[in-house]
């Protein structure tokens, strides 16, 4: 059974890098020395395990699912369950037994925080999750474009309806700051993110950068300390935290 708090973390759409922040605030919040886990609820568009460059399979111990560990933290994802990246092609009622299998059946231990990575949108995992884990929080995840607010706003809506509470949002590449240049640029337009907020009686809680890439490097999904992302999602912990703990 899931323990500690619970954090689903939602978008209207993809693309706005929902599992990027699901897996750094899984990470920041373990280097702060909380007891983690991170699902992967995006049964569909599974990213986690290729995030985290996880190869290894979950184990079993008398029927139950020993999550696979890695940075710190215990990860299930679907990702697990399938033939490298082979397609899910499931229907509703598979769906919903996903998310209670990953509830009920997977020894996570005692936890302080949860991350659920849900798919974007408001199917039928995001219903099910409101029945298996009422108990969840809700952060919001957008750019600052207005049609990624609009679509977003169906998110925080039918997390209002299911009476569940919005944490804030956190406005995903919000501006763009060249390596020793005090100017912004907001490529993604501005404001997007506190209307959204506005709409829904909450604020953002975080105001997530453009991470610079030099030429020739690959880009990490997994900020490393040094980085300018690393600090952001450090002070995105810290205030969930306090807003939860306090």
């Amino acid at each position: 059974m899931l323990s500690g708090n619970i954090i689903a973390v939602t978008s209207g759409k993809g693309g706005v890098g929902k599992s990027t922040v699901s897996v750094n605030l899984a990470l920041s919040f373990a280097r702060m020395g909380k007891q983690v886990a991170l699902i992967d609820l995006d049964i569909y568009g599974f990213s986690v395990p290729k995030i985290l460059n996880i190869t290894s399979k979950p184990r079993t111990m008398n029927g139950k699912i020993i999550p696979v560990e890695s940075h710190g933290i215990k990860v299930m994802s679907m990702g697990f369950l399938v033939n490298g990246n082979d397609p899910v092609v499931w229907r509703g009622p598979m769906l919903g037994k996903m998310v209670e299998h990953f509830s009920n059946d997977v020894l996570w231990g005692k936890l302080d925080y949860v991350i659920l990575d849900l798919p974007p949108g408001t199917g039928d995992i995001a219903l099910d999750m409101h029945h298996f884990i009422p108990q969840s929080k809700e952060i919001i995840v957008t750019t600052p474009h207005p049609t990624a607010t609009h679509v977003a706003s169906r998110a925080g809506t039918m997390a209002i309806k299911t009476n569940h509470e919005i944490l804030g949002v956190v406005e995903n590449m919000a501006f763009f700051q060249p390596p020793g240049d005090e100017k912004k640029y907001f490529l993604f337009g501005k404001g997007g993110g506190d209307e959204l907020a506005e709409q829904f009686s909450s604020r953002v809680i975080a105001r997530l950068p453009i991470e610079p890439v030099e030429a020739g490097q690959v880009p990490s999904s997994v900020y490393s300390e040094g980085s300018v992302l690393f600090q952001h999602y450090k002070e995105l912990a810290d205030t969930i935290d306090k807003m939860l703990n306090d």
